[in-house]
């Protein structure tokens, strides 16, 4: 094994400890990690090769890393900002690997990481560009350079989900995090004319947050300084500014993997840990992820499950169970409107200036539509039922999902209640008791009880 000038490395098992490493990694490096024979959750193996010089603590460093993922060993480089992870080779693909992970800087000028017979599942694509050395800047930008410390290649060309201080995200780019054990996904993209945060679904696309900046120019790029977020013009004239809320200095901006929240975060000397100094979602019902699919995030932040009964079934459909489906096989539909009831989702399939009935028409005729939202003369459509929370009512909103037609078993003929409206997170978690003309109908809600976590993952 080559070692690179002043460099050290720490190879851990199952925790991750602390080491000092410096400078740099020169051509013809290569160091390599074993893997276990068999899959253990709770392996860790990680080896630190070079650091920023520690003017301030934290610093950043670079790691070559083998953990475990969906029963295998994925192999990847790192970039750590203390304890927190801010890059990696591994964010959008996977290198899963068996008996060894390698990390080599080639002769000619790519880094790559290898498998145990050469196969190589990342690389640079820098050969033959003069390649000398691999750096992490003050920054934390890592950086391959040629003998002048020009660069060549760098991740921040390569945005995962964090943003650092001093980092630059130009129009149409965008970061993105994953939550664990989903097919969705959240993105932070620079629009030419706001930012949003974006639910990414296999069937559509929905926006759950968004910044507009008051002046009328188009936004050119955005870049995280110590105070702020700042908003600039294709002049480079800065138009506006999203504060950073705290007088320390900022240290990173963060896609959160398990709620979607956008967060400025600084580093707490007194407590030694990041904290967060702004979040763009404020509330736990704000997340878009907060409950399952035909879930209702309620007024006290626990979940309330939407149960549609059947005659065909027997039963209902619970939390979490995808319904859209059915009616593309045949089965016709109908609309039910949720009092008290809203999205915080909004997609692009949007239609203006029509009836609240037309609204419910558009949905039935698609039959990939589960649910639509109708605010005054404004209709949009949706293809999950999910982002739903609860709300004051007479606001002027009707939310309505799709249900079999002539199958649905509750009151229908009260005064209380239109044909086909359940009312079902008006009132406490457990069950609501309906006066129905005719009886006493009983209606429940299954209770989804769960800690809507306001915290995300990124080491």
């Amino acid at each position: 094994m080559n070692l690179p000038a002043h460099s050290c490395f720490l190879i851990l098992f199952f925790h991750l400890g602390r080491t000092i490493c410096r400078t740099y990694i020169v051509t013809g490096y290569e160091v390599t990690l074993a893997v276990p024979p068999e899959y253990d959750h709770r392996f860790l193996g990680r080896a630190f090769l070079i650091e920023t010089e520690p003017l301030m603590p934290p610093n950043f460093r670079l790691a070559l890393t083998v953990e475990p993922t969906q029963g295998n060993f994925s192999c990847s480089l790192q970039v750590f900002l203390g304890e927190v992870k801010v890059w990696s080779s591994g964010h959008f693909s996977r290198f899963f690997v068996t008996d060894i992970c390698a990390l080599e800087l080639t002769r000619d000028g790519d880094l790559r990481l290898k498998g145990p017979t050469g196969q190589v599942g990342w690389r640079t694509g820098t050969s033959g560009q003069g390649v000398e050395k691999l750096r992490i800047l003050r920054t934390g930008n890592l950086a391959l350079v040629d003998g002048l410390e020009g660069i060549k290649w760098q991740s921040f060309n390569f945005p995962t989900d964090v943003m650092v201080l001093g980092q630059s995200l130009n129009v149409a780019t965008r970061l993105t995090s994953f939550p664990p054990n989903s097919t969705f996904f959240y993105s932070f993209e620079v629009q030419a004319r706001k930012i949003s945060l974006y639910l990414n679904t296999p069937k559509s696309k929905y926006s759950y947050w968004e910044f507009n900046p008051p002046n009328t120019s188009n936004l050119s790029f955005i870049t995280l300084n110590a105070q702020g977020l700042d908003f600039f013009n294709a002049p480079g004239n800065k138009i506006a500014t999203i504060p950073s809320g705290t007088t320390q200095s900022l240290s990173f901006l963060a896609l959160g993997n398990k709620t979607g929240n956008l967060g400025l975060y600084y580093y707490s000397s007194y407590n030694g840990i990041f904290e967060a100094s702004f979040r763009a979602l404020k509330t736990s019902c704000e997340h878009p992820l907060a409950c399952s699919p035909y879930g209702v995030c309620t007024f006290s932040n626990t979940c309330s499950c939407i149960r549609l009964e059947t005659e065909k079934k027997g039963a209902s459909w619970e939390c979490g169970e995808e319904m859209s489906g059915e009616f593309c096989g045949g089965i016709e539909g109908e609309m039910v409107e949720l009092e008290g009831v809203s999205s915080i989702l909004r997609g692009d399939r949007r239609r203006v200036n029509v009836s609240k009935e037309e609204c419910g028409e558009w949905c039935l005729e698609d039959c990939e539509c589960a649910a639509a939202l109708h605010y005054w003369k404004e209709c949009y459509v949706y293809r999950e039922v999910i982002g739903v929370k609860q709300i004051e009512k007479g606001r002027g909103l009707s939310y309505m999902v799709k249900a079999p037609k002539g199958s649905w078993l509750g009151p229908q003929d009260s005064e209380s209640f239109n044909k086909w409206v359940l009312t079902v997170v008006c009132v406490v978690d457990g069950f609501l008791i309906v006066a129905a003309s005719g009886g006493i109908a009983y209606l429940f809600l299954k209770r989804r009880s769960k800690n809507l976590m306001d915290r995300d993952t990124h080491s």
